[in-house]
């Protein structure tokens, strides 16, 4: 990480707040067994505590009596960590059949693209739902619907930056040197299309995060675990009698997603060496 890197990404004041909100949102995920004091499954106490009364969690408690802080920080590890993994798969699967696509062109891009176009002729969400449903819900099936849906993007992104980068001269010089295609793609071609696929992959986290609090807010989550997308979903019938139930998750889920967001846009800036110089 370049100091001329960390200028240009600090000059974008929001993507530092993201970076803050980010940072925040991770520790309490990593702290979550000290941090939370209770188990977020307890029912200690009596339902639909406000929050700040006296004698309940602060953060009040749910339709069970269980403390909602205690969920929304034991929540923030699973959501984070499966929009992290979900990602990183999207991104192995992506890389792979773009780099392959791009690099050699012919009847290996025509099939390989037909192929990712196969997963795009239906609407994500709904194919998630499908996933999920056949393989029932699971933290393991919940990733791998995600993945699914997630990765044809990014094998369209690289596929466009190896079809650019391919015919650069270093590429050419790798070539009469006598190195192997895998070689080539590896260390010539693939760090050089790196700067848009990491700007890519932290948008996509964020992405994941709100799809798998969709498919827990339709009930479709890993019933084990505690996530915001749950905490959501287990509110909406009583919503009008508690609101603090469904709005600290949801909160949670809207600033994690901008913290996301504005994250990419300081890394977009960051990684482009052709930033003007003028202040954000």
């Amino acid at each position: 990480m370049s100091p001329e890197f960390i200028r240009r990404f600090c000059r974008n004041r929001g993507a530092v707040i993201g970076l803050v909100l980010l940072l925040t949102v991770a520790i309490g995920a990593l702290g979550a067994p000290w941090l939370a004091g209770n188990d977020p499954w307890a029912m200690l106490a009596p339902p639909f505590l406000a929050p700040g009364t006296a004698s309940g969690p602060w953060l009040g408690t749910d339709a069970l009596g269980r403390d909602v802080a205690a969920g929304l920080i034991h929540g923030a590890r699973v959501s984070l960590l499966i929009g992290v993994v979900a990602t990183a798969v999207s991104l192995a699967v992506g890389v792979t059949v773009g780099a392959l696509a791009g690099y050699h062109g012919g009847w290996v891009d025509a099939a390989l693209m037909r192929f990712t176009e196969l997963f795009q002729a239906v609407p994500g969400f709904a194919l998630a739902v499908v996933v999920v449903a056949i393989f029932q819900p699971s933290v393991y099936s919940i990733v791998g619907a995600i993945a699914v849906i997630s990765w044809p993007p990014v094998a369209r992104l690289v596929r466009s930056e190896f079809l650019s980068l391919r015919q650069r001269e270093f590429v050419q010089a790798a070539l009469l040197a006598g190195q192997s295609s895998r070689k080539i793609i590896f260390t010539q071609i693939l760090p050089n299309a790196l700067s848009p696929i990491i700007v890519m992959g932290s948008l996509m986290i964020a992405s994941a995060i709100l799809l798998e609090s969709g498919l827990s807010f339709l009930g479709l989550g890993d019933p084990n675990l505690m996530s915001w997308g749950y905490m959501v979903g287990a509110a909406r019938t009583a919503l009008r009698q508690a609101w603090w139930i469904a709005v600290f998750p949801g909160l949670a889920i809207a600033l994690t997603v901008l913290a996301l967001n504005l994250v990419g846009e300081g890394l977009n800036d960051g990684l482009n060496t052709r930033l003007d110089g003028k202040p954000r």
